[in-house]
C-alpha cells in the first residue's frame, strides 16, 4: 500500500503521472486553478476529464471526519454508484458541492478511480492498490 514515487509537479505543463488504484491503467492530471471553473484535469488517453478543484480539499477533509477506510466504488456516470464509496459521494447532493464533481455531462463519473491517486500523491491519504475492491483513508495533513 505504499505510494509510489509520483513523477510530475501538477501543472499542465508538468502534470502528475498517475496509475489507476488497481495499477492497470497510466493517467496524467493537473490543477487548472485559473481556469473559468477551477479545476482538477485528468487526461486518459484522448478522453479529459475536468472535477471541481476543490474536490481535493473536500474528499480530504471527508476522510479526515470519517476516520476510516471507504471502498473507492468507481463507476461511469451512467451508472448507479455503490452506496457508502468514494464515488457515491462524489455525486451526492449533501457533499459540498451539492452533487456531481464532474463538470463535464457525460463524464462526471469515474470520480473514484481517478481522484483517489491524486490524493495519495498529494500525500493526503492511502489507497489500496489490489486488483479489485479497493479502499481509502485520509492522512494528517498537518
Amino acid at each position: 500500500m505504499e505510494r509510489d514515487e509520483t513523477v510530475g509537479s501538477g501543472t499542465g505543463d508538468d502534470p502528475w503521472e498517475l496509475t489507476t488504484p488497481p495499477g492497470k491503467s497510466g493517467f496524467t492530471a493537473w490543477r487548472e486553478p485559473e481556469a473559468e471553473q477551477p479545476a482538477l484535469v485528468v487526461q486518459v488517453k484522448s478522453t479529459q476529464l475536468r472535477y471541481h478543484l476543490s474536490c481535493i480539499d473536500d474528499l480530504h477533509a471527508m476522510l479526515t471526519a470519517r476516520g476510516d477506510w471507504m471502498a473507492l466504488g468507481s463507476a461511469d456516470e451512467g451508472k448507479e454508484a455503490k452506496e457508502d464509496t468514494v464515488e457515491a459521494w462524489g455525486r451526492a447532493a449533501d457533499n459540498p458541492v451539492g452533487g456531481w464533481y464532474g463538470l463535464k455531462r457525460g463524464l462526471r463519473g469515474r470520480f473514484g478511480n481517478y481522484v483517489p491517486p491524486v490524493l495519495e500523491a498529494l500525500g493526503l491519504a492511502e489507497v489500496e492498490h489490489n486488483a479489485r475492491n479497493n479502499r481509502m483513508r485520509a492522512i494528517d495533513a498537518s
